[in-house]
Parts: C-alpha cells; structure tokens; sequence
C-alpha cells in the first residue's frame, strides 16, 4: 500500500535536488528520505531520479512530479488551515444529549452562535442519564429529576401541556360541554376524535387525563409517531387531535397552523431540567451551555 510521506518526500527531493535539503525541510533523517524514495520508485516500478552529485529527474520523474505536486499542495493548505484553526479558536468539544423536540424547537435556533463545537445526541432522558454517568455526554437537556450522585439539575424551562387539533376542526360541541362543566361528555367528545401520539403507553396524553378526568384515558391512537414535529405536521395538515407541550405550538397557532382545544381545568405540567456531572465539567463550558440555553 502506498505511503503518503513516500509523496511527500519525492516532491521535496525534486524542489531541493538533494537527499540532505530534503531531509531538512522534512525534518526527518536522510536514510528516511533514500528509503521513501526507493519504497516510491518500487512501487510505481520506474526511476524517478538519477543518482548524480545531484539528483536529477528522469523523464517520468518530471512527468510524474506534474502529477502529484497540485494535489499534494492543497493537501498541505488543508492540514496548515486546520492546525491554524485548532490554534487560534480553540472551541471545546461539547457533547449534549436533548429530547429531540425541545432541541429542535428551541435549542437549534441559538446554536450557530455558541463559541464551541456541539455534538448532540438525541433519546429518552433514562437512556441519555446513563450515558452522562458514564461520562460519554457533557450535558443532558433532562425531562425529570433523578438521584444521582454529583449530578447537578438546572431548571430551563417549565412546560405546560394542551391539546391540540387541526385548524379546521369544529371545538364548539366540546367549549359547549365545558361551559355546561359536564366533564363527562367533554370526555366522551375528545375520545371520539381521531388521536395521534407519540408512544402506545400515552404517557403525557394519560398524565393529562388523570389531572383532569381523574382516570386513565381510554384512547386508542390511530397514529403512533415518535417524533411530535412529525405529529404537528400532520395535523396542520389534515385532521386529529394531540397533547403537546405549548413551546412546541406556540408559532403554530398564532399562525392559524394549529388550533388550541384545551389546556385543562388542572394544569399538566413538567420541568426541563439541565444535568451535568459537577465533579467533571469546568466553569467555562457550563457557561457556554447555559447561555446557549439562555439560564
């Protein structure tokens, strides 16, 4: 397999016409550059120098130096780009685990700003806790609070949770119920109607029902999708209804995109939390993350 230095070396030779310039420029030894060229010259199976006083080029040395040198040469701007890059900013690796929708709904509008190169991984907060233990993440954007030792939880952002539907969708049967405070045909109303969710188990959609009806839901969803944005899409643009948290749809129905159904006779709500490891993380990227996150 050929070897790049054996390249490099070749093209050093040729611009100094010695082995020892060339291995001065280099800053290797000048057997190293003898053996490079003679590994080179073996592998293509053609000389490439004559062996005078000075290091003359053969014909296919010439030939074979118009080849290579262009290439070669971006090659080295690309690496002293990159080493000057590195030396001058100097932004830390920051590797974040988020819900992907808080992330995206809120998080990847800021983050071109940060002064740091972001990694982010995106799962369940009991999946992405293990991985901030271990010390594989910095950073985990966390949906409840857990026990754990030397792990510090931030509050960001406090969610509430509403239903929602599609912006064509009749509600006046369902605010009539409500007004009338006969819960049980509001319930009857929403049950009826054509649920998307994010999981089988409803975990929010069952929270917001024990708040609220003071018993599990008995909803069957039509569409399971885990992914809320996907959700979102699909009801702006057709027909069902969801329990979303109101960052999420904030913009969407101030644009007539979705419609607010209800928020609850009893608040469901949940706190977003950030979590990192106090005995490992320095100050400095504590400090980027919570300003990404505007703490």
């Amino acid at each position: 397999m050929v070897n790049l230095e054996w390249y490099r070396t070749f093209k050093a030779v040729y611009q100094t016409g010695s082995l020892t310039a060339a291995s001065k420029m280099l800053f290797i030894s000048q057997p190293n550059v003898s053996q490079h060229l003679s590994a080179l010259e073996a592998h293509i199976g053609k000389q490439l120098f004559e062996r005078k006083p000075k290091l003359v080029p053969t014909d296919y040395g010439k030939l074979f130096y118009t080849q290579v040198v262009e290439p070669l040469e971006k090659l080295e701007n690309v690496e002293a780009d990159f080493r000057y890059f590195c030396i001058t900013k100097q932004l830390p690796n920051i590797h974040i685990g988020a819900v992907k929708e808080y992330f995206q709904a809120v998080v990847a509008k800021r983050i071109s700003d940060v002064p740091a190169n972001i990694i982010t991984e995106f799962g369940l907060t009991k999946d992405l806790l293990r991985r901030l233990q271990k010390g594989d993440l910095d950073f985990l954007i966390a949906t409840q609070l857990t026990e754990e030792k030397n792990i510090i939880y931030e509050p960001i952002l406090r969610e509430q949770f509403l239903i929602v539907s599609s912006p064509d969708l009749d509600i006046k049967p369902f605010k009539n119920f409500l007004k009338k405070k006969t819960l049980d045909e509001a319930e009857s109303w929403l049950l009826k109607q054509q649920w998307f969710a994010y999981s089988s188990d409803l975990p929010v959609i069952r929270r917001f029902w024990l708040e609220n009806f003071r018993k599990r839901p008995a909803i069957k969803p039509q569409f399971i999708i885990p992914d809320m944005q996907t959700i979102l899409q699909a009801i702006s643009c057709g027909n069902g209804v969801t329990i979303t948290a109101d960052y999420m749809v904030k913009e969407g129905i101030k644009k007539g995109e979705l419609k607010e159904v209800w928020r609850g006779n009893v608040p469901a709500s949940n706190t977003l939390y950030l979590a990192y490891d106090n005995t490992r993380m320095a100050s400095d990227r504590v400090k980027i993350v919570r300003n990404l996150l505007q703490l």
